[in-house]
C-alpha cells in the first residue's frame, strides 16, 4: 500500500511475463494484397477451364483435319505413307454386305489388300472405284473401321441370265423381266459373258428354277453353254463340247445330280458323245459319236480278201452307236 493509505496499483508495464503473453496472443500484422494479386486470384478460376477447352478444341480440330484429308485420296496419300511407315495396324476382318452374284475372289482382287496387310496400306477411294467396275455391282462403299476391320457394302444389279429369243439377247432378272440399261458395252458386256444363256420362247419365265438347280452342281455347270427350252415344258442342256443333254420335265435338279455322279465315277461328260437322254426316270440313253467310215477302196479290198460265206438267213439289225445305262 501507499503511504497515504490507498492501495497500490500493479505495474503492468514492468511485468515481463504479461508483455510476453500479450504479444503471443496478438495476430501477426498483414498488409492488404496488391491489385495484381487480386487480379490473378480472380483469373485463376477461369484459366483452368480455358486450358481444358483449348486441349479439347485442338483434338477436335486435328480429328476434323484427319477426316478432311481422308476424304480425298490426293490429300490423304502423304499421311497414309507416314502411317504405313509407323507400326502397321493389320487387317484382321473384311466384312462384305450385299454380295449375291459377285464372287469374293473378284472383290478381294478389286480391294487391293488382304488379311494381315496394314489397314492404311491401300486407298479406300481407289478400291471403291475398282469394285464399282465389277459386272454385277451397281455401286459400293468401302470403309475402314479401326483398329482392324474393312467393311464393304455392295448394291448389286439384278440380272440372272441372258435370254435369247428370235435372234435377240436380253438380260433378265429372276422374275423373267427385262433388266433396264441394256447394251453390249461396259458392265453389260461382261455380264453377257458370265451369265448363263437360256434360249427359246418362255425360257425367261422358267429360267430361275433351272439356274438354281444347275448352281448346286458346279462341276456340271462349268461345262454348260446354254439351256434350251423345249415346247415350253422341259429343258435341253448344250455342253461346251457340243453334247446335248435331254432333261426330264420338272426333274432338273435330280437329273443334274445324276450327271454329277456319273461324271465323278466314269467321266461321262468328258467322253465324245452326241447326246445323253435322261427323260426316263429308270434309264439313261447315250448316243455315241459314230466311228469314221473307211475309204471306199480300202473297204472293197478288205471285203474281197475275206468275203464271208453266204447265208440264206439275214443277220439281226444292231445299233452300235447307242448305249443304255441303268441309273
Amino acid at each position: 500500500m501507499r503511504r497515504d493509505g490507498r492501495p497500490q496499483e500493479p505495474d503492468f508495464h514492468r511485468d515481463p511475463s504479461f508483455r510476453a503473453n500479450r504479444q503471443s496472443a496478438m495476430p501477426p500484422y498483414e498488409d492488404r494484397p496488391s491489385r495484381a494479386k487480386l487480379f490473378w486470384r480472380r483469373q485463376r478460376r477461369l484459366i483452368r477451364p480455358g486450358i481444358v477447352l483449348l486441349v479439347v478444341g485442338g483434338i477436335g480440330i486435328m480429328g476434323a483435319r484427319l477426316l478432311y484429308d481422308a476424304a480425298s485420296e490426293e490429300r490423304f496419300a502423304p499421311l497414309r505413307e507416314k502411317l504405313v511407315a509407323m507400326e502397321p495396324l493389320p487387317i484382321r476382318h473384311v466384312v462384305i454386305n450385299g454380295r449375291g452374284m459377285t464372287s469374293e475372289e473378284s472383290i478381294y482382287e478389286a480391294l487391293g489388300t488382304s488379311l494381315g496387310r496394314p489397314i492404311f496400306g491401300f486407298s479406300v477411294e481407289a478400291a471403291r472405284k475398282r469394285i464399282d467396275e465389277l459386272p454385277f455391282v451397281d455401286h459400293a462403299t468401302v470403309e475402314r473401321r479401326m483398329p482392324d476391320t474393312v467393311i464393304i457394302n455392295l448394291t448389286e444389279r439384278t440380272p440372272v441370265a441372258v435370254w435369247q429369243t428370235h435372234g435377240h439377247f436380253t438380260l433378265i432378272n429372276r422374275a423373267g423381266e427385262e433388266v433396264p440399261d441394256q447394251g453390249l458395252t461396259g458392265k453389260n458386256a461382261q455380264a453377257f459373258l458370265q451369265l448363263p444363256l437360256v434360249v427359246g420362247d418362255g425360257a425367261n419365265m422358267a429360267a430361275s428354277s433351272v439356274i438354281d438347280a444347275l448352281a448346286k452342281q458346279p462341276d456340271v455347270k462349268s461345262r454348260v453353254t446354254a439351256l434350251v427350252r423345249v415346247g415350253n415344258r422341259r429343258w435341253n442342256v448344250t455342253l461346251k463340247d457340243g453334247t446335248t443333254v435331254l432333261l426330264p420335265e420338272g426333274e432338273e435338279a435330280a437329273a443334274f445330280a445324276r450327271l454329277a455322279r456319273y461324271q465323278g465315277t466314269m467321266q461321262l461328260l468328258d467322253r465324245p458323245v452326241v447326246s445323253i437322254d435322261m427323260r426316263l426316270p429308270d434309264r439313261m440313253v447315250i448316243h455315241q459319236t459314230p466311228a469314221p467310215s473307211p475309204p471306199p477302196d480300202a473297204a472293197n479290198a478288205a471285203s474281197a480278201k475275206s468275203e464271208p460265206a453266204k447265208s440264206d438267213t439275214p443277220a439281226p439289225p444292231s445299233d452300235s452307236n447307242q448305249t443304255t445305262q441303268q441309273p
